[in-house]
């Protein structure tokens, strides 16, 4: 931070610095700054300032010429060189100050304590007890340490100008009964240099390689305060170049004749691309030679030979590649490989190589390369012609030709130092593009720059684009206070060495139960945790309640720390409630970063935190990748094989086990599955086990998610869904204890009781960007406002559970946020997870997964799923490229079910080509032609989407729901119908492999044919159909002996008509049902009674049947005769459902398509108007997200 005394000089050479402003410049805000006590010597700085500032504002008087050219960058940057001059000064100032404050705060200056300088002995096991108070002088090493019985350890603080760093060395530590540690305290933090260095083999005798507080222990570990993490305002390209570097090699594509890259002479950015056949073509001479001329001056042109280009270049081309500066062109012969770079308009520049052509084998590489010069340093470009092994190949590059860059940042870094490492996230797809870099001396920097040691392989994106932040995260990885493993150069012994190359039997510090008082903040933890279970960097175990609740008049704290380059987790809260997590950084950890564990933590506080670099660990399944959830069986119940993608690979860098925590202003900035997984047990495990009643977690209140970040991860940036298996194996369920289990959701209640109000888990100012998914929701009242979904597979998906919502009335809804479909973050080729070129615009980007994976904002999946206000941007299908692509969308391959209360509201669309898009079968990406595919819809309530109010949009070939009046939108694959829908659900006993046909009679050629779930013991279907319309059904084998048909979605007197296939004397017993709407029971029940016409049926209340021998059909009217309210899929008293138990003779097939048809067959009727078009498409002004993301949530006071 920049002191007191920067500050003020600053504020006094602006005001030096800046010429006289008319009266209305905002400049004049400067002079009204309030003053700040300040030295003396400040004061007359500015009393000079204010002399020079008159006597200029009296030359600008005379001159009446207002100078514009001083800015706030400028004016900084200038001073800087003061700031520094007086830097020394400043800091013996700030020394006096230090030293008046130690004398008070400062542990190591306390009088009763005695100098400590044991030295070095390996096999010493000391104890430190009562009355043994030590400062420590000078490193020493032990076996052990024991600090106990009142006994104190304080590090001496040698200062920050003091090169001698004090390492205690020991193979363990332990703190107990009143026993103290201490480095720096929290009002005066440590400035020397402090290393507590854990050392020792796995296959040592009784070594531990540990730091344990215990009951009574006092640990108080302060470094200096330095900034932990903060953004990029400004991107930083790959190659130190603008926009990027730029590669080329020979494809098939691109043959035979002379290739050609046009390059800007400012930037280095690739311009436009050509080939040539000149060896064929006399015509491609003349086209050369025009391409070259009309390029303008300044230009930069490079030139390669594929293959040969010689027999028909004319002397028109050769003219015009001469006057770039060639001489060996007109000496160009056969199969000769030559490159060429040039500067159109000035030949001193150019460079040139050709080869005499020897065989095709051994001839050689040409290569020519020019360095220019520009406003952020150099870049070179370089081409190559080659013949070697037989096969002829020509490659552009354009690269940065520096080795140090200067970054801009959003806060004040001026306690970040040269010889700092600091780590740059990914701000792609692949987690590993994230780079370390150390921080060089820097003059010129103002107090948010500094200055990097290379160049970055990849482009940071930083920026704020399309109104949301997507600035990249810049992590500090140096701390003067360290916590380090002494490790072995390379994995050994049981040490998992079958997936790991390296050491990870690293160090850990664990703090239990009883401990009087722990502090950590300024500290750096490297080479921390092992693969062994409770083994972790930093560790709270079981240590209950560690704020006020437990008696701590001073909160338990992990604050500003960096834990990087780690073997097992950063930070692990274990059976403990009430901790603050804050600023901390994690960085390159095997294992859940942020990890909490049993599932009964409660009321911790994550707080600006960043993760990044979140790798897979063996520890649990699902920290596990494949390779080791395949690999490690010891654990399943006998020869059971785990299957990976349902089990394991779940590893995330915010794996939160509770929801009752808070999680503020954090980044999950890149893990190899999940950013922010919230996972629930059943009930807490492990020792924790039965601290919770059954599923309380699941039921509890959301504690606070707001303002953070998820990118960079290949699975999903957010999960709220799924649970850990907290049963042993066994032969019913053979997966491994804690194994990922999915399908749990999340359902809020008060007093986490089901039978209690709803309570809204609210996400607020949620950032997903270039996630696979952005986030996956599951459960009850899931609503999330003022977020930001971008560059995503899939935007957001909120699903339900089953066939209609677990949660009663529950919906998953999204308010005023933003979807951005191909943000001007386009990422990096190289490394890149898939590199193409873009629907909106026709530049190459990076894309999750494959070129051709459709990307859509909002995913509709299961419901009620409900968007309001939301704005859409740069969505497109490019068909051109196997992509379908939208700003609405459906889940895929979804055997599940579609309700029609699905809905959006206040929608706009910017730049957006493709609105909607369904799915079919003909559509090239996955199978998107099961029963919820076929089923999509939902209802734009205000026309914001279509244009049309009150209408839905259905995929256009679901001759179910649709009506003469609909129209068709083939870019879509939709239709926007109106009418009124409402869902039936076939429950069929036994589970048979069948499928069911169902049938409209107004478009019996049209039937669609449904599969069925197949994941569960009862098959289930589940078709979307319009009200007072009539319908049939039909099997593909032998009708199911028992089928319950529940109305879904009904309001009361709504009805559908069904007649369900049998075969001939076939009896029946069929029942009318309530079912409970919470516990599922049956709370009411009647016999249906048997009728001999089908008029008797119609004119029914939804109880009677008549069985039609002719056909084989079997009538009912499905009327709902209760009440619904709101989002209830059911009515007020319980879920109104049909129970057919038939006994049947024979086996024959139950299609009576034969018989029903064209008997039943009906004229096509439209029973809801179409309304007229709105016109809301291009008029909706007030539509959509109203204000900037990125400027919506503000500043909020810290936790």
């Amino acid at each position: 931070m920049m002191t007191t005394v920067a500050r003020s000089l600053v504020m006094a050479v602006l005001l030096a610095l800046s010429p006289a402003a008319p009266t209305d410049e905002p400049s004049v805000v400067l002079t009204t700054e309030k003053k700040l006590d300040k030295p003396i010597e400040v004061m007359m700085l500015e009393e000079e300032a204010a002399k020079k500032k008159k006597e200029e504002e009296e030359t600008v008087a005379e001159s009446s010429v207002w100078n514009q050219e001083w800015s706030e960058d400028i004016v900084e940057n200038a001073v800087m060189k003061v700031l520094k001059e007086l830097e020394t000064s400043e800091n013996a100032q700030d020394s006096r100050t230090l030293q008046e404050t130690r004398a008070v705060d400062c542990p190591d200056v306390d009088p009763t304590l005695t100098p400590w300088n044991p030295g070095h002995d390996e096999t010493a096991q000391v104890v430190v007890g009562q009355g043994q108070h030590f400062l420590l002088q000078s490193s020493a090493s032990f076996h052990s340490l024991e600090i106990k019985n009142g006994g104190r350890v304080v590090f001496a603080d040698l200062g920050s100008s003091s090169e001698t760093e004090i390492a205690l060395r020991s193979r363990e530590i332990t703190v107990s009964t009143d026993g103290e540690f201490h480095i720096g305290s929290e009002t005066c933090p440590y400035q020397g240099k402090a290393t507590v260095s854990l050392y020792g083999r796995s296959d040592d005798k009784n070594n531990n390689k540990q730091f344990m507080v215990l009951e009574g222990g006092t640990l108080e570990v302060h470094g200096k305060r330095k900034l932990g993490w903060t953004q990029l305002t400004q991107t930083v390209p790959a190659g130190g170049l603008p926009k990027g570097t730029y590669f080329w090699d020979t494809s098939p594509e691109w043959p035979r004749g002379i290739h050609v890259r046009v390059f800007d002479e400012i930037s280095g950015t690739h311009v436009s691309t050509d080939r040539f056949d000149t060896q064929i073509s006399a015509t491609e001479s003349l086209r050369l030679a025009a391409f070259i001329d009309q390029l303008p001056d300044g230009k930069v042109v490079a030139l390669a030979v594929v293959n040969t280009a010689d027999r028909r270049l004319e002397d028109t081309a050769k003219q015009k590649i001469r006057e770039l500066g060639s001489v060996e062109v007109d000496s160009l012969n056969r199969r000769e490989p030559w490159a060429m770079v040039g500067v159109k308009g000035n030949t001193s520049v150019a460079v040139e190589q050709r080869l005499p052509y020897v065989d095709a084998q051994t001839t050689g590489t040409a290569t020519a390369a020019v360095t220019l010069q520009s406003f952020f340093g150099s870049f070179r470009v370089t081409a190559t012609s080659e013949w070697l092994g037989g096969n002829p190949k020509g490659t552009f590059t354009v690269d940065g030709n520096g080795n140090e860059l200067v970054i801009n940042l959003k806060d004040d870094v001026s306690s970040w130092r040269p010889g700092d490492h600091i780590v740059l996230a990914s701000t792609d797809y692949d987690m590993e593009q994230a780079e370390e870099f150390e921080l060089l001396p820097c003059e010129e920097c103002s107090v948010r720059q500094v200055k990097i040691n290379g160049q970055a392989k990849y482009t940071h994106f930083g920026e704020v684009a399309d109104d949301v932040d997507l600035r990249g995260e810049v992590g500090l990885l140096t701390r003067n206070v360290k916590f380090l493993s002494e490790m072995e150069d390379g994995c050994y012994g049981d040490n998992f060495c079958q997936f790991f190359d390296y050491d990870t039997y690293g160090g850990h510090l664990k703090v239990l139960a009883g401990f009087k008082n722990v502090h950590l903040s300024g500290a750096e933890f490297t080479r921390m945790g092992r693969q062994v279970l409770g083994t972790y960097p930093v560790h709270f175990h079981l240590a209950g309640d560690v704020d006020e609740a437990g008696g701590y008049s001073r909160p338990t704290y992990v604050r500003d720390l960096s834990i990087h380059h780690c073997f097992s987790r950063c930070v692990t809260i274990h059976g403990t409630h009430g901790l603050l997590v804050q600023d901390t950084v994690g960085y390159d950890t095997l294992g859940h970063c942020y990890f909490l564990e049993d599932g009964n933590e409660q009321r911790n506080v994550l707080d600006h935190n960043l993760g990044l670099v979140t790798r897979p660990g063996t520890l649990l399944p699902s920290d596990r990748d494949e390779n080791m959830c395949l690999r490690m069986t010891d654990a399943v119940y006998g020869d059971y094989m785990p299957v990976a993608k349902k089990e394991c690979k779940g590893v995330s860098t915010f794996w939160i086990s509770h929801p009752n925590n808070v999680l503020t202003n954090n980044s999950a900035a890149g893990s190899a599955e999940v950013g922010i997984w919230y996972i629930f047990h059943d009930t807490p495990t492990g020792p924790s086990e039965g601290s919770l009643p059954f599923k309380q977690a699941e039921r509890t209140p959301l504690g606070r998610f707001y303002n953070n970040r998820v990118h960079s991860n290949p699975q999903r940036g957010l999960m709220i869904d799924d649970r850990v298996k907290t049963t042993p194996p066994s032969a019913k369920a053979p997966q491994e204890y804690l194994s990922l289990g999915q399908g749990q959701g999340y359902y809020p209640h008060q007093n986490a009781d089901i039978e209690q109000p709803r309570v809204p888990a609210m996400i607020e100012g949620l950032i997903a960007y270039k996630n696979q998914a952005g986030a996956w929701i599951r459960g009850g009242d899931i609503w999330h406002d003022k977020c930001a979904f971008v560059d995503n597979g899939v935007g957001i998906t909120m699903a339900s559970s089953g066939f209609f919502p677990r949660d009663v009335g529950g919906t998953q809804q999204v308010w005023n946020s933003i979807f951005v479909g191909e943000s001007a973050n386009v990422g990096t080729d190289t490394g890149a997870t898939a590199w193409g070129v873009g629907g909106v615009e026709a530049v190459e980007r990076s894309f999750p997964g494959q070129t051709k994976f459709p990307m859509r904002g909002l995913d509709i999946y299961d419901g009620p799923t409900i968007a309001k206000s939301c704005t859409f941007k740069k969505y497109a299908s490019a068909p051109e490229h196997d992509r379908y692509s939208s700003a609405i969308g459906w889940r895929l391959t979804n055997d599940w079910h579609m309700t029609p209360k699905n809905n959006v509201t206040d929608l706009k669309f910017e730049n957006v080509k493709t609105r909607v898009f369904t799915t079919g079968e003909d559509v090239p990406f996955m199978s998107t032609d099961k029963d919820g595919d076929k089923n999509q819809i939902f209802h734009d309530l205000d026309g914001t989407v279509t244009g049309y109010p009150d209408t839905y949009v259905v995929r256009q070939d679901n001759h179910l729901v649709r009506n003469p009046g609909c129209l068709d939108k083939p870019g879509w694959r939709a239709s926007i119908c109106s009418g009124e829908f409402a869902q039936v659900l076939f429950s069929a006993q036994p589970p048979l492999s069948r499928t069911m046909t169902i049938v409209r009679d107004e478009y019996p050629d049209h039937p669609m044919t449904m599969g069925g779930a197949t994941s569960l013991p009862t098959k289930f279907y589940q078709p979307v159909v319009a009200l007072r319309q009539s319908y049939t059904i039909h099997w593909d084998k032998r009708a199911p002996e028992e089928v319950t048909i529940y109305i879904l979605n009904f309001d009361s007197g709504e009805w559908v008509r069904l007649g369900l296939c049998y075969p001939p004397e076939t009896t029946f017993q069929i029942k009318y049902q309530l079912q409970g709407r919470v516990k599922k029971r049956v709370t009411h029940e009647e016999d249906m009674s048997s009728v001999s016409t089908l008029t008797d049926v119609e004119d029914g209340s939804g109880k009677l049947f008549y069985f039609e021998e002719s056909t084989g059909l079997l009538f009912l009217k499905l009327q709902a005769n209760e009440v619904r309210s709101g989002d209830d899929y059911c009515s007020d008293v319980g879920c109104e459902r049909i129970v057919i138990t038939a006994t049947m003779k024979g086996n024959q097939v139950s299609d009576c398509r034969a018989s029903a048809y064209p008997r039943y067959r009906l004229t096509p009727t439209q029973t809801v108007p179409m309304p007229s078009f709105s016109g809301a498409l291009s008029d909706c002004i007030d539509c959509g997200a109203q204000v900037s993301f990125w400027r919506r949530l503000g500043v909020e006071p810290r936790v």
